[in-house]
C-alpha cells in the first residue's frame, strides 16, 4: 500500500519528538518567582522586568534547544523513506532540504531575536536598580517620612516607582537608552526635553513622557476617588546616563538623569500632605499590591 511508504517513516521521528517533549519539561522547572513568607508582597527594583528577562532567557533556551531537533525532522524522515521505496525522487529531496532550511533560518531569526530583547531588558533592569538604589536614600526613620514603592501595578500597566513624601507623591518612570556615537566616534550623551517628545542625537521619542503623564493621571485620579481630597502628584522621567536639556520642556514632567534623585526629590513640594492622608496613602498602596500580587497566585500557571 502507497501511503504505508509516508507513514512507517514517521517511526524515525519519535526519538526526536521525545527530545523535544523532554525539552519542554525542562523549560517549565525554570521559574525563579519567589513568594514571601508574610503578608506583603516581594517587589524588588526592577521586579517586571526580571520576570520579562527569566521569560526571555526561556525563550532563547526552548528555541536553541528545539531548534536543531525540529529543523532536522524533514532530513531524517527523508532518510527513513529510502527504506520503504525502490526508486528516489530527486524533487523530493529537493524539498525536505528546503524545508529544513527554512527552519534553520526560521529559528535563527529567533535567536537573533531573543538575544536583542535580552540585552534590551538587560540594560533597562541596571538603570532600574541604579535608580532603586538611588531611591533607597530617602528611607528613613519615623522623623523623615518618605516610602518608596517599586512596580506598582494600575489597571493595565505597572509604574515603576511611586515615591510618598510629606509634600506630595511622586511618580517615577525609568527609560535606559544606549548612548549615541558621533561621527568622530565619541559618545553623544545629551537629550534634549521638548513638550511632547525628547529629542536624542540622532533619534526622537515620544513615548516616554506620555507613559509618564498617563502614570501621574491614573493615579492622580485613584488616590482621589479613595481618599476623597485632591493629592499632589508629580511625574519624574528618569533617563540615566544622559545629560538633560529641559530648555524647551513643558514643566508638568521632570527629566531628570538620575544622579542625586533622592536630593531632588527632597527639595521638590508639589503640595502639603496630612499626617492622615499621608499614611493613608501608604497603606493604600501597599494593599493594591498585596491584592495584585494575590491575585497573580491564584491564576493557574500555564
Amino acid at each position: 500500500m502507497v501511503w504505508l511508504e509516508y507513514l512507517l517513516p514517521l517511526i524515525f521521528l519519535f526519538p526526536m519528538a521525545a527530545m523535544g517533549g523532554i525539552v519542554i519539561a525542562l523549560r517549565s522547572l525554570h521559574d525563579a518567582r519567589v513568594q514571601s513568607p508574610f503578608d506583603a508582597p516581594l517587589r524588588e527594583p526592577g521586579q517586571a522586568l526580571r520576570h520579562r528577562l527569566d521569560q526571555a532567557f526561556s525563550s532563547l533556551f526552548l528555541n536553541g534547544a528545539l531548534g536543531p531537533i525540529i529543523s532536522l525532522a524533514p532530513l531524517v524522515y527523508g532518510m527513513g523513506r529510502m527504506l520503504f521505496v525502490s526508486r528516489q525522487e530527486w524533487v523530493e529531496w529537493a524539498l525536505y532540504g528546503l524545508l529544513s532550511t527554512l527552519l534553520v533560518l526560521a529559528f535563527s531569526l529567533l535567536l537573533v531575536r531573543d538575544y536583542q530583547r535580552i540585552r534590551r531588558l538587560k540594560l533597562g533592569l541596571a538603570c532600574e536598580l541604579a535608580v532603586g538604589q538611588e531611591l533607597e536614600r530617602l528611607i528613613r526613620p519615623e522623623a523623615h517620612p518618605y516610602y518608596v514603592f517599586h512596580d506598582v501595578p494600575t489597571d493595565s500597566f505597572t509604574i515603576d516607582h511611586v515615591v510618598v513624601t510629606p509634600h506630595g507623591v511622586f511618580v517615577l518612570e525609568t527609560r535606559a537608552r544606549a548612548l549615541a556615537i558621533g561621527s568622530d566616534g565619541r559618545e553623544l550623551n545629551q537629550v534634549a526635553v521638548e513638550r511632547e517628545r525628547l529629542r536624542f542625537p540622532h533619534w526622537h521619542e515620544r513615548r516616554p513622557l506620555h507613559k509618564t503623564r498617563q502614570a501621574v493621571a491614573w493615579l492622580t485620579q485613584w488616590l482621589e476617588r479613595r481618599c476623597g481630597v485632591p493629592v499632589p502628584v508629580r511625574g519624574v522621567l528618569v533617563l540615566p546616563g544622559w545629560e538633560i536639556d529641559t530648555t524647551e520642556s513643558a514643566g508638568d514632567v521632570l527629566v531628570v538623569s538620575g544622579e542625586q534623585l533622592s536630593k531632588q526629590l527632597t527639595d521638590l513640594k508639589p503640595g502639603t500632605l496630612s499626617d492622615p492622608i499621608h499614611d493613608k496613602i501608604i497603606y493604600l498602596l501597599m494593599e493594591r499590591a498585596r491584592l495584585v500580587e494575590l491575585r497573580h497566585l491564584r491564576q493557574p500557571s500555564v
